[in-house]
């Protein structure tokens, strides 16, 4: 079975029939696996192409670390960082989504050509994303949160985190859609790592047919995540370096295309079309 796309994606797009590849672009200082790295215009555009010939079909830019910890920026130094990487890669005919929880910085990024918004607070962080989003005509990626990264640990307390969380995810559909977004452009993201232990985030995902069965396109963000890293921790408890998180990424990409996501967002796109192709091979092959 081929994922149902979210409407309003760009038609090239939505005639795939294995999840979406949706590769990182941070345009910041300050985010966890590659922050800095791609702050300046011309790295931040080479990166895009980078990823987008690496087999990326959306390049997903941020500006703004969502990492725990993390200090707010505003709209207009946010603003300045990913509309030039925007156009710029609108510009080499790639696909763009804004990374943004903000809907001044969706609303400008849409007009230079991004084609999706992800906002990971679920429209909680600004009361203007819903009516935004709503006027847009993009898909709109809508993620399990319950705080800013200066916070979001200590929000970290459940009793059934899979339970509570899907019942969360369902109080923002329901407000997304009170709001006028259409409920055939969202897409729902369980927060991989978001006010979540690193037990959590595998409750999460052993509960990810649940999340595909409301209905919904789903998007999985695991990629190089704290919790992955406790994982493959040496002998001495010392977490796995970022970069060495990829095999494990890839590992939970092709268990969450077997689980019928429509999209996986990481950081090594070559790896992961491969891992997704082998989830949806899977799939067909349990049929």
């Amino acid at each position: 079975m081929s994922p149902r796309h979210p409407s309003g994606l760009p038609e090239d797009l939505g005639k795939l029939e294995r999840p979406l590849v949706i590769g990182v672009l941070n345009v910041t200082p300050d985010s966890f696996s590659d922050g800095g790295k791609h702050y300046e215009l011309s790295s931040a555009l080479a990166h895009g192409i980078h990823l987008f010939r690496g087999g990326a079909d959306i390049i997903d830019v941020g500006g703004e670390s969502t990492r725990p910890g993390a200090t707010p920026v505003d709209a207009q130094v946010e603003l300045s960082r990913v509309l030039p990487v925007v156009s710029a890669l609108v510009a080499a005919d790639v696909h763009v989504s804004i990374d943004t929880m903000k809907a001044e910085v969706a609303r400008e990024a849409v007009a230079a050509g991004a084609c999706l918004v992800n906002d990971v607070s679920g429209g909680l962080f600004d009361p203007a994303m819903y009516p935004t989003v709503a006027g847009l005509d993009v898909p709109y990626v809508l993620m399990h949160w319950r705080g800013h990264g200066a916070v979001m640990n200590q929000l970290a307390v459940y009793d059934d985190v899979a339970g509570e969380v899907m019942s969360e995810v369902n109080d923002r559909l329901q407000a997304a859609i009170a709001g006028g977004v259409d409920p055939d452009s969202i897409v729902i993201d369980p927060g991989l790592g978001f006010a979540k232990e690193v037990d959590d985030n595998w409750q999460v995902l052993h509960h990810l047919n649940d999340f595909v069965d409301l209905g919904y396109p789903v998007l999985i963000g695991a990629s190089r995540k704290r919790f992955l890293g406790a994982l493959l921790a040496d002998g001495a408890g010392q977490s796995r370096a970022f970069a060495e998180r990829d095999a494990a990424t890839d590992a939970v990409s092709a268990l969450a295309a077997a689980a019928g996501v429509w999209g996986v967002r990481v950081h090594n796109v070559k790896a992961a079309v491969d891992s997704v192709l082998v989830g949806r091979a899977w799939a067909r092959g349990r049929q």
